[in-house]
């Protein structure tokens, strides 16, 4: 029997910011004491962007840096470390969001040995699980710990699946693969006579490792280890995973089938123009990340993607690189970003994980899992002119039940006869926003769409067996369905993309500051397509951007850049004064233009999330590719429908 030690004090994340003061300032509260806590606590809060230039000991500094009580910031740089916590709790899906794995390893290094929360994401809580940092969900804990009691390790874990409970056991991912995985030696096969079967299920079946902790089939709940077809890894996180595996295994380590890993250097191309990177004084920590990135992959030959010769941009997202370029129906494919489902869109099974399961999966060539369900989201109908797969997704997340965490931890399916009219560009803006749905994943069953775009795109003939499709019969958790042609077009207000509402219903005008294309969401030929639709629109009538607003489209590979060069988009572009970026995460990762620089600038954003912080210290709303494009010629949140009436009766702009 092992027990644990709490020996510090307990730091409740209240959502009255006076609380918190108190805490820090020396206060310990009760529960009762500590009133409301605030639920939905993002990774964005935890470790917010600016802290993700450290990789080491220095995050220490830096967890709940960006965490929001009311309408303050209130815990600094350092805050936890020296206010002594061993304990955090929060409320409602703590960790949601991004899959850094920066949240747990901060709140680990300042001292954190256990979160306790009423529910967790679930990449939060596996990466949680990899660093050693103990969570759960039960409240009883907290007065025990208050009185200094010591709990048994198996009241931390005996509830758990058998691997996240060996896992902890072990005291984390990298110790218990170096002891119990070796290298992938057996897979599993879809056995004949199964029951029916959702397409998840299958690619799952034909990926499953046999290890001593699970010999048998994965069902929902149980935690496993897949093998991947392709691993892949962006520059946020390449340098904590190369520390990682060299601290752990030395150097240099043997890196299990290479030749399947991509790496990618995205992320912080336009740090020399963020204003916060600047004035932090940290592109001294964006070169040294961009230094260890570069060295990691030249150190193993890996296949990589960097930034362009100009010195600006890259060659592109990775999720957004990865449908382009790699992801085959039938496939599975992991990365660290939880938007990594994004190639879902294709029919391949493909999630996000954090930087200790890339990092162990590079020397086994395992990749842990607990097996979600699968929710299906059944698409009918026709999408009404104006209305994109992102107003689809807002809706989606506008509803009650997915808003109240319903479909954390699942597989989206979307399929249905309104599937048919989406292409794939479209269905991977749904399969990405799983993320923001608190999915495991997305996926769309391939078909002659897939088919076209992988010729139109890679030149390949590829063929869809008939096994790459869910059988009639198979269970799903939940059925949700969605008549498309009852949609509108959608925004989600400030704070969180689960914030939808129909645009037609705002009580009264939203002005702006700032509109941003982009990201791996709203960075596609098909986005870009709209954007032109109405930004030509407004050109050919001598509409332009108001010169109080900014308006900026990022590409989000260099294949979409050439596409718009070859289609003249960027005449009408330059035409109503929009600012052209190269390939990037920019803005959406608080890192070049497009971000806010004051609290009360306002932005209308195509990006995936608008989290406090997350693009500035501004209020941001989400919206499709041609409501951006609309608002930004109007001046205020308007559907480019609304803006056309405007300019019609003559009520300018």
């Amino acid at each position: 029997m092992t027990r644990i030690t709490f020996p510090g004090r307990i730091l409740f994340l209240s959502a009255d910011p006076d609380k918190v003061d108190a805490q820090l300032a020396g206060t310990d509260l009760s529960l009762e004491q500590a009133g409301p806590l605030r639920d939905d606590v993002s990774t964005d809060e935890i470790t917010p962007l600016p802290s993700l230039v450290y990789f080491d000991e220095r995050l220490a500094s830096h967890p709940y840096t960006g965490f929001k009580a009311g309408e303050r910031l209130p815990i600094g740089l350092d805050a936890v470390r020296r206010g002594g916590f061993a304990v955090t709790v929060g409320g409602k899906r703590y960790g949601k969001g991004s899959s850094r794995e920066h949240s747990p390893v901060a709140e680990k290094a300042a001292g954190i040995r256990l979160v306790i929360a009423e529910s967790f994401e679930r990449i939060y809580r596996q990466n949680a699980d990899n660093v050693g940092l103990f969570t759960s969900t039960d409240f009883g804990l907290i007065e025990r710990i208050r009185r200094g009691e010591d709990i048994d390790i198996e009241e931390l874990v005996g509830n758990r699946d058998r691997i996240a409970a060996a896992v902890l056991r072990s005291g984390g991912l990298l110790r218990y693969g170096r002891e119990r995985l070796g290298t992938v030696s057996a897979t599993q096969t879809l056995s004949d006579g199964e029951g029916p079967r959702t397409l998840f299920e299958k690619i799952l079946a034909r990926h499953v490792v046999k290890t001593t902790d699970l010999p048998g089939d994965l069902t929902p709940g149980m935690g496993g280890f897949v093998r991947a077809d392709i691993r892949f890894i962006h520059d946020i996180y390449t340098g904590m995973c190369s520390y990682m595996l060299h601290h752990t295994f030395g150097k240099p380590v043997r890196l299990y089938e290479p030749e399947s890993i991509v790496v990618f250097e995205d992320h912080y191309s336009y740090a020399h123009r963020s204003r916060v990177h600047i004035e932090r004084g940290l592109l001294p920590q964006v070169h040294e990340l961009s230094r260890a990135h570069r060295a990691f992959v030249a150190d193993y030959g890996l296949r990589s993607h960097g930034y362009l010769p100009s010195g600006e941009g890259s060659e592109g997202i990775s999720h957004a690189l990865m449908a382009e370029q790699y992801a085959l129906p039938g496939q599975l494919i992991v990365g660290t970003d939880s938007h990594t489902p994004h190639s879902g869109a294709l029919g391949c099974l493909a999630f996000g994980v954090g930087t200790t399961d890339i990092a162990n999966s590079m020397v086994t060539g395992a990749v842990r899992i607990t097996v979600p369900e699968v929710l299906r989201i059944e698409l009918s109908g026709t999408l009404p002119r104006g209305v994109t797969a992102k107003d689809v997704v807002l809706h989606l997340l506008a509803l009650p039940g997915l808003k109240a965490g319903t479909g954390v931890g699942k597989v989206f399916e979307f399929g249905g006869p309104g599937i048919a009219q989406l292409n794939t560009d479209e269905r991977a803006t749904l399969t990405n926003m799983t993320a923001e749905l608190g999915g495991f994943t997305g996926i769309v069953e391939p078909d002659a769409e897939t088919v076209r775009f992988l010729k139109e795109r890679r030149g390949i003939d590829a063929i869809i067996e008939p096994w790459m499709r869910s059988d009639a019969g198979a269970a799903y958790a939940e059925v949700i369905r969605v008549d498309l042609s009852a949609l509108s077009p959608m925004v989600a207000a400030p704070g969180d993309p689960g914030n939808g509402l129909d645009l037609s219903k705002l009580s009264q005008p939203v002005t702006i500051d700032i509109a941003y294309g982009g990201s791996c969401t709203a960075g596609k030929r098909e986005d870009f397509d709209r954007y032109h639709e109405v930004l030509s629109w407004a050109a050919e009538r001598g509409l332009k951007v108001p010169p109080h607003i900014r308006l900026f489209l990022q590409f989000g590979t260099i294949a979409v850049r050439d596409y718009c060069i070859e289609k003249s988009y960027l005449d009408a572009f330059a035409r109503v004064g929009a600012e052209i970026l190269q390939p990037a995460c920019g803005a959406c990762a608080n890192c070049g233009p497009g971000t806010s620089t004051s609290s009360d600038q306002v932005t209308v954003s195509a990006i995936n999330r608008n989290f406090p912080g997350r693009t500035g210290p501004g209020k941001v709303w989400l919206a499709s590719p041609p409501t951006v494009a609309a608002s930004a010629i109007a001046g205020e949140l308007v559907s480019f429908e609304q803006l056309q009436a405007r300019f019609n009766t003559g009520l300018g702009c």
